[in-house]
Formats: C-alpha cells, structure tokens, sequence
C-alpha cells in the first residue's frame, strides 16, 4: 500500500483527486495523511466524498470510514467495472472535477461506459464543463472515444445540471496505451481558428446577456490571427447564471479560457475577460493554457517519452506530479517551463 502525504505540492484537493483516479487505474491501494493541509480548512470536503462514492461504485473499492473534515483515507480498489451509472453531486457540487476522478479508469475499462451526472457546470475555481468538454477531451481520444452531452447546466448556488458523458475504450489496459507515441506538446499554439460558447439561464435571455458577452469577446479578439467563432446558447435552470468559454485550435494544441457571470457584473465585463486571458495564454508562447498543463500530467505519464511546455508551473501541477510518480512508473524531468516523462521501471 502507497503512504502519501497530502500536504506535498499545494496541499489541497488536488491530491487527493488525482491519487482515487491513479489508484482506480492502477489498482493500487493507498493510505493518504494530512489531506488538503495546506487549506484554511483541512480535511476532506464534500465534493471529495462524492468522487469517492462514485469510485466505489466503479471498482468496488473499499474506504475507510470518511466524513467532511476527514484528514485521512484508506482506498483499495477493485477491478473497474464497466457499465452505466448515475451520481448526483449535489447543489454545484462540480460535475468537471469529479470528472478528473473518474475518466482515467474508466479510459481502460472492459466496455464502454455512461455516465450520467447532475450538478454544477461551471462555478469559481472549476474549469466549466465546456472547457472539458472542448478543450480537455479532444487531447484523450487516443486512449477512447468520449462523447460529452450537456443536457441542462447548473449555476451555483442550486446547481441541478445535468452532464452524460459516454466512453468507449480502444486499449484493454493502461499498460496497452505505451504503444501509443508520445505527446509532443512544445510548440507554440498558431490557431487555425478561435471558437467559443457563451450560455446563460434562459431568464437572461430578454437581456441579451450571452449574446452582450459573446460580442464584447470577438472585439478584444479581432487581432488573433485567426477567424473568431462564438455561439450563444439559454437554457433554463434552476437560477440565474452565465459564463462564457474559448479556445484556440492549433495543429496540435488547444488553449482555452473563460470566465463566469456574476451579479452586477456587466455581460461585456465577462465577455472581455475571457477574451483577455486568451489573448495572454497565445502571447505567452505555450502551447497550453496553465489549467490544461495541470491536468494532462496524468496522461502524458501513460505515454511515455511525451514532452509538454506550459506557461509557468501551478501548484496543481507539483501535486499532479508528485502523485502521478507514486502511482505509474515513470519519473518527470523538468527543465524550465517543459517536462519531459521518462519511463523508469517495467
């Protein structure tokens, strides 16, 4: 069994995501101390217990007794099994972050899997499922076909979204997927094209609000380089809410941004700020937005000899790192704002 320490890189939740998805995939258990220590409030919150459910249900694994506030866990899992589920986060419980727990198992399940999962879609400090959605599942269709629907988006506080996500596998096992050739994500993103949605609860449809924001985005992005495409889209939902997410396509290579709604905050605020993190993320050089840099961590260690630059290294990417080392057998090399994976033991 793996003993990990929980307050290593940024000391939050990210560690304790990233090990449930490695130990799922891998089927090493693991013991985890001091989780999220680095938090004014240490301990495992809600959202956590939930990713911890759904794995359960997934590879039949055993928990130790866990409850909000919790500062340590004990997970063995199971084989993954495939099949259709059903979880219900809660409120805007993220419906992306729980994603983050449960789409690297069930890459390599036995058959396909559905997923049906209600919660929130986009809120502070998550990535909106539009964002997964378009700029983090396109990087994963070498491991399977993933088809992500949003049926109905939830806005916090009472969130209610509804997300079904389908995923049919093309290797039997992780182990498999070394065939694959490794990524090669260090050259600067040169956009073929910029795309983007901005959505909003159908009671701010008589306002304008996504369409207010989807303008105010194309003005700040009018010197990209490339052609800029926005759609708008309402949809009703339990309260108000709005957001607004982009991404730049290049040859191989996809950055994104968005930004969220608020009240009292103009739609052309929303709309520019978005904007202007884009055009940040382009100048930067990268290939990758920072977000994305922190999530591929775990696929990149799948194939081994990838390569990826990013604009500045994140906490979550430290954590990401040092949990993906525990769990595959593979050690990341870094060299500036670049990591290199270099495959250690068979």
């Amino acid at each position: 069994m793996l003993e990990l320490d929980g307050s290593l890189g940024e000391g939050g939740g990210q560690m304790v995501r990233t090990a449930l998805a490695l130990s799922a995939l891998t089927g090493l258990p693991f013991h985890m101390e001091r989780i999220r220590a680095g938090r004014p409030r240490p301990g495992l919150k809600a959202q956590y217990l939930q990713a911890i459910k759904a794995l359960q249900a997934i590879c039949g694994a055993q928990v130790s007794p866990v409850a909000t506030g919790t500062a340590e866990l004990t997970f063995e899992p199971s084989p993954v099994q495939a099949g259709q589920y059903f979880f219900d986060i809660g409120t805007a419980g993220s419906i992306s972050l729980l994603l983050q727990a449960l789409i690297p198992p069930l890459l390599f399940a036995p058959g396909p899997t559905t997923l049906r999962l209600r919660g929130g879609t986009c809120g502070k400090w998550q990535p909106p499922v539009e964002y997964t959605q378009h700029v983090m599942l396109p990087y994963l269709q070498d491991f399977a076909t993933i088809r992500l629907s949003i049926e109905r988006r939830g806005y916090f506080p009472k969130g209610g979204g509804a997300v079904t996500v389908k995923i049919e596998p093309h290797f039997a096992s992780w182990k498999e997927a070394a065939s694959l050739p490794p990524y090669a994500i260090s050259v600067a993103a040169m956009p073929g094209r910029i795309s983007g949605i901005a959505f909003a609860s159908d009671s701010l449809a008589e306002r304008r609000v996504a369409e207010r924001m989807a303008e105010a985005a194309r003005k700040e992005l009018k010197d990209g380089g490339g052609p800029v495409q926005i759609s708008t889209d309402y949809d009703p939902a339990y309260n108000p809410g709005a957001g607004i997410v982009l991404w730049a396509e290049g040859h191989q290579s996809r950055l994104g941004a968005d930004a969220l709604g608020e009240r009292g905050k103009p739609a052309e605020t929303v709309g520019r700020e978005a904007a202007q993190r884009l055009n940040r993320a382009l100048a930067s050089g990268a290939p990758l937005d920072e977000h994305m840099a922190d999530q591929l961590i775990p696929y990149l260690a799948l194939r081994p000899g990838s390569r990826m630059c990013f604009p500045s290294p994140t906490g979550h990417l430290e954590s990401n790192i040092e949990m993906t080392e525990q769990f595959l057998p593979v050690r990341f090399e870094s060299a500036g704002n670049a990591v290199q994976v270099q495959l250690i033991r068979v």
